[in-house]
């Protein structure tokens, strides 16, 4: 039986999302928060537009892309791509986890629509994307936040397609590689790769999106908070740091602590390295436990963010085994999402300390050997 660790993570928290803070972070760097002032103020833009450019900065987007701030966290910028851009051609959806799944749910049972091909796989495998059509509009996640799995590059979407591409970034963005030229509407929230506070979302439009903006009306209504458009045009201010609704500057104050750091430690790139380099932390335990296994068999299209494991344990059993290892404060919120198969959620994203993540592991052989006796 193995024998309990004595060191602890400084850092035990590995929720998939909210995710964990940046190493070092502390709320005095809060204490520049514009609190008690308007969002629309020249400060309360001047702040909401920096976290915009500089976020442009690091994902290195295209000069003629437009990235704006939303409400609802990804999920109102998702609904709000699908319910503004889609309707004029034919959708081609691909899912392989319940946020993708949930795209799918309201494409066909909210916006009702009529020409949609769905392409679906399991918890830990990956659909046959070669069946892309490349006429049709594209729903896809790039990466399963509740399944381990990410698609393993873009090879499937066409330079010459005529669809637009919807993509739910959430969980990759900061984290993997983005074929920008190949994305026309991109979602993300501050809450995953870079620790950041809930409730705001982030919207990427390619030329090609706003051009459908311009040129094609949905036939359904749109509620405030999801139109883009006035008059046939789009809205720039959105773009610009003007908000839809109000937001929080004590949360925008965070996500421009987040995004100093990852300036600091070298962007975009330092930022899918930690990530790369936590992933492979896992694979180093995986080889040498055969009791526990990634739920994404397949290496070419495993998640380096959002790593999902299965055990040989009954569901009591893991039950247990999270609990021991929160009550031990070894590793908190390490669950599978609800709707996944049982099993283990640890996120890897560029936040997590490697040393922090080897020492949850060594908790977990532990707690394993708890729980089954073995």
């Amino acid at each position: 039986m193995s024998s309990k660790p004595i060191q602890k993570p400084q850092n035990p928290q590995f929720s998939s999302g909210p995710c964990a803070k940046r190493p070092g972070y502390s709320n005095s760097s809060l204490d520049t928060a514009l609190l008690g002032r308007s969002h629309r103020s020249t400060a309360g833009k001047a702040r909401l537009n920096e976290a915009i450019e500089r976020t442009r900065l690091i994902l290195g987007l295209p000069d003629d892309y437009l990235l704006g701030i939303v409400p609802g966290s990804d999920t109102g910028a998702f609904e709000m791509a699908m319910w503004n851009l889609l309707g004029a051609r034919p959708v081609d959806v691909v899912f392989f986890e319940s946020f993708g799944e949930t795209w799918a749910d309201d494409i066909t049972g909210q916006l009702k629509l009529e020409n949609v091909n769905i392409y679906e796989a399991p918890y830990g495998e990956l659909p046959d994307l070669s069946l892309v059509n490349q006429d049709h509009d594209l729903v896809f996640t790039w990466n399963g936040t509740t399944s381990g799995v990410k698609v393993p590059d873009d090879r499937f979407i066409a330079n010459n397609r005529t669809g637009l591409t919807l993509c739910d970034a959430t969980s990759a963005v900061f984290a993997m590689d983005l074929p920008w030229d190949k994305l026309d509407a991109v979602t993300f929230s501050w809450q995953k790769v870079l620790g950041g506070e809930a409730a705001h979302g982030m919207l990427i439009l390619s030329p090609r999106a706003v051009q459908r903006l311009e040129s094609y009306r949905p036939p359904w209504p749109l509620p405030k908070v999801f139109r883009l458009t006035k008059g046939g045009k789009l809205i720039k201010d959105i773009f610009e740091g003007s908000t839809i609704n109000t937001p929080s500057m004590l949360c925008v104050e965070d996500y421009l602590d987040a995004l100093q750091w990852a300036e600091e430690i070298g962007g975009l790139p330092a930022l899918i390295k930690r990530s790369v380099e936590n992933l492979a932390v896992m694979e180093s335990f995986v080889t040498n436990n055969p009791w526990i296994r990634f739920l994404a068999a397949e290496k070419s299209f495993r998640s380096n963010t959002s790593v999902c494991l299965t055990l040989d344990l009954s569901p009591g059993q893991l039950k247990e085994l999270v609990k021991l290892l929160a009550d031990e404060e070894a590793a908190y919120d390490i669950a599978s999402y609800r709707d996944a198969p049982g099993g283990l959620r640890f996120w890897c994203g560029a936040t997590v300390e490697k040393e922090d993540l080897a020492l949850a592991l060594e908790w977990l052989s532990w707690a394993y050997h708890q729980v089954s006796g073995a």
